[in-house]
């Protein structure tokens, strides 16, 4: 493996899935896996939305938790804050 790598560092051609694993690794981007995390990232142990929204996974598990039960009224305040979060963000 070592040897490998440094052939690399002499211009041998990085396969993409290995490109892929070192930007994943180095960046902490999520977007090699599928388009649809493209812009999200990993950050402090924390997962980090194309907004800039830092998540722990108590967040997450609690967003979920949300829907699955079906808190119609927590969703649509849910909603308006992070609506009324982007517009302010926006401002700046």
């Amino acid at each position: 493996m070592p040897k490998t790598v440094l052939q690399w560092d002499k211009g041998k051609t990085i396969p993409p899935i290995c490109k892929r694993l070192m930007r994943m690794y180095a960046y902490r981007e999520l977007s090699p896996l599928d388009d649809d995390w493209q812009g999200w990232k990993i950050s402090q142990g924390k997962l980090i939305t194309p907004d800039g929204w830092p998540l722990t996974p108590n967040r997450i598990i609690m967003g979920n938790a949300l829907i699955e039960i079906g808190a119609v009224d927590e969703l649509r305040f849910q909603r308006e804050v992070l609506r009324t979060a982007r517009m302010i963000k926006k401002l700046k």
